[in-house]
């Protein structure tokens, strides 16, 4: 119900924006992905997986016009903890990050945890966890940004 308030009520750039973060970058797309693995180690996230997205959509037979990076990362113990008394977190997890060509920018997502974050606030020591984690990821981010 909250969910058709807020599609009537607001455009739908706005709700996406309220969802995701986004930082825009002068620097190239490549010169960004190439500094990921790196910014990773640097703010304590592993690695998990990373997808080239605009070769596998193209590799189905459905090219588009701009480069689009996807990568999963992670910090084991938050995950654990997270996972451990909150297993309906899964599918927001592991958390991603989006490397994209916009125009003559380049910019670097991610969603927008702090809805959920705010959801496990009685649990102190998660709460404190989460917060870390999630300005470790916007903070990695920036510095990816330039």
């Amino acid at each position: 119900m909250l969910l058709k308030l807020m599609m009537a009520l607001m455009p739908k750039k706005q709700m996406l924006k309220m969802f995701t973060i986004e930082f825009k970058s002068k620097r190239s797309i490549q010169s960004i992905i190439d500094d990921v693995e790196a910014a990773c180690a640097e703010y304590g996230f592993a690695l998990l997986h990373h997808y080239n997205y605009h070769e596998v959509v193209a590799s189905k037979g459905f090219p588009i016009d701009r480069k689009v990076y996807i990568y999963e990362v992670c910090q084991a113990k938050l995950a654990s903890m997270m996972l451990t008394s909150n297993p309906h977190f899964a599918p927001f997890m592991p958390c991603r990050i989006a490397v994209y060509e916009e125009g003559d920018a380049t910019i670097i997502s991610t969603q927008n945890m702090q809805m959920m974050i705010d959801l496990i606030q009685s649990q102190e020591q998660l709460h404190s966890e989460a917060i870390i984690l999630f300005t470790a990821l916007q903070n990695m981010m920036k510095k990816l940004q330039g």
